[in-house]
């Protein structure tokens, strides 16, 4: 299983958010696990069309995935996912 790993922005809307493993080949998968586990989490992480939203990016294997419209990066058992929600502003 996948481990996802979440920065703290996300953790002031889902104050339960931690740590957690998922079944998934590729990113979008990964999403959907994620809604199952935290009903209301993939409103934040992508929009009304499935895209990654502007200011989220995922990070697989250390590395910033290629694909935000399908999300399509490929997601293997032991990979280390981190889901980064970018703070904007001044």
């Amino acid at each position: 299983m996948a481990k996802v790993k979440f920065t703290s922005a996300l953790k002031r809307f889902f104050p339960a958010l931690s740590e957690t493993s998922v079944n998934a080949t590729n990113v979008h998968d990964v999403i959907i696990a994620l809604e199952k586990k935290h009903p209301g989490l993939s409103g934040y992480l992508v929009d009304d069309a499935g895209q990654l939203r502007q200011h989220v990016n995922v990070f697989v294997k250390d590395s910033l995935i290629q694909d935000r419209i399908k999300l399509s990066d490929i997601v293997a058992d032991e990979d280390e996912i981190l889901i980064f929600q970018a703070l904007s502003g001044g």
